[in-house]
């Protein structure tokens, strides 16, 4: 019988969690019985600690990012998007309205009141949310100065006061995302997901009913009209995406091209902070993106939280979240034997073996060793002689205990994996860093998209800088050491932390002063195995055919109901495989929305230009998420014809 795969799940929940992970055959992280480090997956609803990404084995995952608070902050999210507008143009950036950061825009958002107020055109509403609170606590609605009143930092936006009602009741979207890599940035959206509606009917003249102009669930659940049947919406206040789309059917409108534009909405929203998070391979993320749909059919982004709630409040969320959860699972990619786990165990002692069931009955396990009493020799008085005495037994500090075993279980998992990287010539590595501290000193404006206070990449200076070295820093990006801001929107501050040194071939690399703690180095620099492969012994690959390798290397279409929207061709894969290149991939984006937008016969002829222009090149083709069944990028445009 195989080994089971374990999950520690942070105070006891989400239970949604736990019911799939159980049903899939995982077993439960014990801390009584169980190693500190037996655990394959760790999920928690807030940011982890710096120390929980630097302590990271081989074998662990977590459900979050590193540094992703700047998009699921509702300030940080403001300031990101102002400033890729500064960079890239409004026009661009033109999904979510402007936001003012009070107090400190308070200047500001006067003087856009004042403006608008003396164009003498429609009513203007605005919507006043806190930076830090979830589930739509704290949140109001005003169209006089004199009822914006706050006692903490706030956010004021335009309120967009023209959705697409369905029965006169408004609703948003809660489209779930998974990044499975920033580096290279890797995105699926799933195909299900949730239409929040409000339990009363839309009305302006009524600011302050809540329940109907917030689409919270936490809210309306709490609603006089909740259980009562609304026409076409019926009782509660979910509906499926499936049901969502039933609905598009019966309106006169591109489908396609609303789940494109949705779609931009996610990845333009990702490229705002994928740059500065750190490279962290074992880490997956889930983002719930709101969006909202207006009467012209223009997709709004709401806000973005890093953990969507996962409670089962009707049977939409059963019918949805569940199939999330299990289709995220897949997605990570476990083993039924996760090999590098049952490895570092059978190297060494612990206290209970998760793997006894793969023992023969006559097996014993292995266990520490018990250490001797200790003794100490008294004099006794006069001219005996001395006599032995035993202390008594101290009971030992227990996290004194643990914290010197995982000093000794990370060395010897060092030292195990050390072994499968390939020698490495220590004159070759300080001359590289030589050469490199030299061009960093003549290279300023490496990332202009970044900004002076942002960290570069400084791997791809060391790929482009050290060829023969550019494998391994390809092929194993994410190190132990990374570091995180607070990233849900719940009440937590966020750190503003750098993140230090990410190899050890970058280590004498400072292009930037760092702030805050950071992370410690490890006293040996490693890197972690591929847990994907299935293979923890291979042979060692020659550095040419390896990069030629990683070059072709393309994730998977579709795991389940997740289809991947980022990287979606060829173009945009090379774009995202080094340092980020972000314009090449809003080219990309406004080329394939373009496309979509436009009549048969431009379509039509582009796309056969196109073809003659990538005559021999190797095919790269996408899913269009959105859709029922989801067609091929490639294929989707015939469908028009």
């Amino acid at each position: 019988m195989a080994a089971s795969l374990v999950f520690r799940l942070h105070d006891r929940g989400p239970k949604l969690v736990r019911e799939v992970l159980l049903e899939r055959g995982w077993e439960e992280y014990d801390e009584a019985e169980r190693e500190d480090e037996d655990w394959n997956l760790y999920w928690r609803g807030s940011a982890f600690r710096n120390a929980e990404y630097h302590n990271l084995l081989p074998w662990q995952r977590l459900n979050h990012h590193p540094k992703t608070g700047g998009i699921t902050r509702k300030d940080c999210l403001a300031r990101n998007l102002r400033r890729m507008r500064a960079t890239f143009g409004s026009a661009l950036y033109d999904f979510s309205p402007v936001a003012f950061i009070l107090p400190n825009d308070y200047t500001r958002f006067l003087s856009e009141y004042n403006k608008l107020r003396l164009t003498r055109g429609p009513l203007v509403y605005w919507i006043c949310k806190p930076v830090d609170l979830s589930r739509g606590r704290g949140i109001f609605l005003f169209e006089d100065l004199k009822d914006l009143v706050y006692d903490c930092s706030v956010i004021v936006q335009r309120y967009i006061s023209d959705p697409l009602l369905i029965s006169g009741y408004k609703f948003d979207l809660r489209i779930y995302v998974c990044v499975k890599s920033f580096h290279p940035l890797t995105v699926y959206i799933h195909q299900e997901g949730l239409v929040r509606f409000a339990t009363e009917k839309y009305n302006l003249t009524s600011l302050q009913n809540f329940y109907a102009h917030l689409t919270n669930t936490s809210i309306n659940k709490f609603g006089p009209f909740y259980k009562t049947e609304k026409e076409r919406v019926g009782q509660g206040c979910k509906w499926t995406m499936s049901k969502f789309r039933h609905f598009l059917h019966s309106q006169d409108i591109n489908e396609n091209l609303l789940w494109q534009r949705i779609n931009n909405i996610v990845t333009l929203s990702l490229l705002t902070i994928a740059p500065s998070v750190p490279s962290c391979q074992n880490c997956v993320e889930l983002f719930g993106f709101d969006i909202l749909v207006d009467v012209k059919f223009k997709p709004w982004l709401l806000e973005v939280n890093c953990s969507p709630a996962l409670t089962l409040d009707c049977q939409a969320d059963i019918t949805v979240k569940k199939r999330l959860i299990s289709d995220l699972i897949d997605l990570m990619n476990y083993t039924l034997v996760d090999g590098l786990r049952e490895k570092a165990y059978q190297r060494r002692g612990c206290k209970k073996s998760c793997f006894h069931a793969n023992l023969p009955s006559n097996s014993s396990i292995p266990v520490f060793p018990k250490f001797k009493e200790p003794k100490f020799q008294k004099p006794s008085s006069g001219t005996q002689s001395f006599q032995t005495q035993t202390l008594p037994v101290l009971k030992t500090n227990r996290r004194f205990e643990k914290t010197n075993q995982r000093q000794h279980k990370q060395s010897s998992v060092v030292a195990y994996t050390q072994r499968l990287l390939p020698p490495v010539d220590l004159n070759k590595i300080q001359a590289t860093r030589d050469r490199i501290i030299t061009k960093n000193h003549r290279d300023k404006t490496l990332n202009r998209i970044l900004g002076p206070h942002l960290r570069t990449n400084v791997t791809v200076v060391n790929r482009q800088a050290c060829p023969a070295h550019a494998p391994r820093l390809t092929d194993n990006r994410s190190l132990l050491k990374s570091e995180v801001t607070n990233c849900d929107d719940t009440e937590t501050e966020a750190e503003a932390v750098e993140l230090s040194a990410e190899t050890d071939l970058s280590s004498a690399i400072h292009d930037t002063p760092q702030r805050g703690r950071g992370f410690r180095c490890p006293a040996v620099p490693w890197k972690l195995p591929d847990i994907h492969s299935g293979r923890h012994g291979q042979e060692r690959i020659p550095f040419e055919e390896n990069t030629a390798h990683n070059r072709q290397h393309v994730p998977p279409l579709r795991v389940g109901d997740f289809i991947r929207t980022f990287p979606f061709n060829t173009a945009t894969q090379r774009a995202a495989q080094q340092e980020l290149d972000i314009k090449v991939i809003i080219q990309e984006l406004q080329k394939l929305t373009g496309r979509l937008a436009k009549p048969d016969k431009k379509r039509r002829t582009e796309e056969e230009e196109e073809k003659k222009d990538k005559d021999g090149e190797e095919e790269f083709d996408s899913l269009l998420w959105g859709p029922k069944d989801p067609p091929l990028i490639s294929q989707c445009f015939t469908n028009y014809r």
